[in-house]
């Protein structure tokens, strides 16, 4: 049995300079001796899109071992979780073993976190699913997000652990006009991708739905930027550097940084800030 201690705890916003407009991740910072049922009590209990759980690694290239969990289910990896922990693991005023790069442990593997001076950057992880959707499936996304079928440019599986799918369209307006029937796809978790008009700040709109895991729409997600990063930039229809605006459906103002490097490596980065501090007792 447990005995509740108290436990440092912190609420990271990332994805956004603009104070409380960004996705928030609450990261309890010693979890090394809660069993699932607390970790998943928790995070059903923050009602984020994440709550993550900070551990010792059990490998010695790892820096720490991340647990991720959403207020149903515990994921594999998720991006702004990632940044996010590895943020508030700093600020607690941790040292990582190369000073340019953090190692995170997760059920997908090794992720590593760039470092350049305050900006973190995850490398997007190996995609466990691609390929065009099936079409039965896509005739399920496309009557529950209320468009027809002509409408879709593309689409694709880009799931790097939780099971993304995703749709692009011709425009970022009519990606911000959806107004889906997630009860048409309780189980689905998929994102509708179009691009903004030249000069408008931002290449792409993006929108993430994931009723599968218990969050009707997602303020910003790392992990479904990180593998449409990986189709659209391989593919040519992205530049190898591009920004994706989030979240103003919901009231937020995120913004995604994806870079691609010489070696093909995709990387995501955005804003992260330290939004509390302080002890949780579990």
């Amino acid at each position: 049995m447990i005995v509740p201690r108290s436990r440092v705890f912190a609420q990271v916003d990332v994805f956004s300079t603009l104070a409380f407009r960004g996705n928030p991740v609450a990261v309890v910072l010693d979890g090394a001796d809660l069993d699932d049922q607390a970790m998943q009590g928790l995070a059903r209990w923050t009602n984020l899109s994440e709550t993550t759980f900070v551990l010792p690694p059990t490998t010695e290239e790892a820096d720490y071992r991340l647990r991720i969990f959403t207020p149903s289910s515990e994921l594999p990896f998720a991006g702004h979780p990632t940044l996010g922990s590895a943020r508030a693991w700093l600020d607690m005023g941790n040292a990582p073993r190369h000073a340019d790069r953090i190692v995170q442990e997760c059920g997908a593997g090794l992720v590593t976190v760039r470092r350049d001076r305050e900006a973190l950057a995850f490398a997007a992880p190996p995609r466990v699913r691609d390929g065009a959707l099936d079409d039965a499936y896509l005739h399920r996304l496309v009557a529950a997000f209320g468009i027809t079928r002509e409408q879709v440019l593309d689409h694709q599986w880009v799931d790097n652990g939780p099971g993304w799918a995703v749709l692009r369209l011709a425009s970022a307006r009519e990606v911000l006009a959806l107004e889906p029937d997630l009860s048409l796809i309780p189980d689905a978790m998929v994102g509708a991708i179009g691009a903004h008009p030249e000069n408008a700040g931002h290449h792409f709109e993006l929108r993430t739905f994931a009723p599968g895991a218990g969050v009707p729409e997602d303020p910003a997600c790392g992990s479904m930027n990180a593998g449409v990063g990986q189709w659209l930039t391989s593919t040519g229809a992205a530049p190898s550097s591009y920004r994706v605006s989030q979240g103003s459906r919901l009231g937020r103002a995120a913004t995604i940084e994806i870079t691609v490097d010489a070696d093909g490596t995709v990387w995501v980065s955005g804003a992260t800030t330290v939004a509390i501090r302080g002890t949780i007792t579990l």
